[in-house]
């Protein structure tokens, strides 16, 4: 056993602890929403729900961690939670037309009917893992295939991927087709059709086509309607975490597609998001690099660092290469430093290049990040021990 291995084995189990005596206690009793449902947007630092209008994105993320909340063994009410998110999200952001709409009300009454590509990733990656966790729920599968059918009949981008929006909005984003690259494979996983495979296996093509720099290696953001980064400092943007949460799935469909040079593109991901885009004064991953590997910005938010976590474990396994179990300890630590907050269980989010955090409320949003890296981790010490 490594020293970096062994040094994770006791980050895994500090993080697991973590999660299963206090975030999953405090996002249920406080974070839900027992009057109105659903869940609330960020719990205050002092431990007191904040009232705010709620985003599609947001509700399948905590039905995705309190299905995660059973697999990795908490002992409270992980079901009542998961069936409560899927009542509120199903009953109150679902339209005719088999899209999630954007934005609704607290009492879920709707704000914002807008369809974004985005909102409707994080719809089929949460209904994935809830039906993985609830085989008895036969209605999971059918809303996610009716949904996948709604983007590729309104939203199929005539190249390859998607649009952003209908009527199209420009730029056109990496960003939720990495989502729909996740949603896709959790449902390859969970036993959906062949559809599932076929929309994973475009959306890596699309990513080793398109959105990876055939120069530097890095990913970028933002693209014209061609699937062209788009003109200017915009079309430069790599964003650190995002280079760890694409090889992550590029690993995962590497392996499953026989494609070694998806794993190599993956490998080349984290080399870059964990050189350049770590600050070595703060031991972690900033928000943002130029595509020349100059910063651009050096916040550094917690979601980085969970990404951090799951590249390094899953390269560890994949190629034998211990080095990358360093990356993955580095990560854990790095995020801990987000947890030092007066109630257990919620989380700073933007670390500034001063070493402070802005001063504000646990956004739910980043729990299933926090939640995803450590599942993986344990997936991980438990294969290789």
């Amino acid at each position: 056993m490594t020293d970096d291995f062994a040094r994770l084995v006791r980050l895994r189990d500090e993080l697991k602890a973590w999660a299963l005596e206090h975030a999953f206690p405090v996002w249920w009793e406080v974070g839900a929403d027992k009057v109105q449902g659903g869940f609330f947007e960020k719990i205050a630092l002092d431990g007191t729900p904040v009232e705010a209008p709620r985003r599609a994105r947001v509700q399948p993320r905590q039905i995705y961690s309190y299905a995660v909340a059973g697999l990795l063994g908490w002992d409270g009410p992980w079901k009542r939670a998961l069936e409560h998110g899927l009542d509120f999200y199903l009953g109150k952001y679902r339209r005719p037309d088999g899209f999630m709409r954007t934005l609704v009300a607290s009492d879920g009454s709707p704000l914002d009917d807008k369809v974004d590509l985005y909102d409707q990733a994080f719809g089929l990656f949460g209904l994935a893992m809830a039906s993985s966790v609830l085989p008895e729920r036969a209605d999971l599968p059918a809303l996610a295939v009716d949904l996948r059918q709604a983007l590729y009949a309104e939203l199929k981008h005539p190249v390859a991927g998607f649009e952003e929006s209908s009527p199209r909005t420009l730029p056109l984003l990496s960003n939720p087709h990495m989502h729909l690259f996740e949603a896709s494979l959790a449902w390859v996983e969970a036993g959906g059709d062949a559809q599932w495979r076929a929309m994973a296996d475009e959306i890596a093509e699309l990513a080793l086509a398109r959105f990876i720099d055939p120069k530097s290696g890095g990913l970028r953001e933002y693209y014209d309607g061609d699937w062209n980064p788009a003109p200017g400092v915009q079309g430069r943007i790599v964003e650190p975490g995002h280079q760890f949460e694409w090889a992550w799935l590029l690993l995962r469909w590497g392996k499953l597609a026989g494609r070694d040079d998806a794993v190599a593109a993956a490998l080349r991901l984290i080399a870059i998001g964990d050189g350049p885009g770590v600050d070595p004064a703060r031991g972690v991953a900033i928000f943002s690099l130029l595509d020349d590997m100059s910063v651009h910005d050096d916040v550094a938010r917690l979601w980085a660092q969970t990404e951090r976590i799951k590249a390094g474990v899953l390269a560890a396994l994949s190629t034998g290469d211990d080095r990358w179990w360093t990356t993955a300890a580095e990560g854990a630590d790095g995020l801990l430093k987000y947890f030092d907050v007066p109630v257990k269980g919620l989380w700073r989010d933007k670390l500034q290049a001063d070493g402070t955090f802005v001063d504000e409320a646990a956004p739910a949003s980043s729990f299933y990040h926090i939640v995803c890296a450590i599942l993986e981790l344990d997936r991980a010490v438990s294969a290789r021990s």
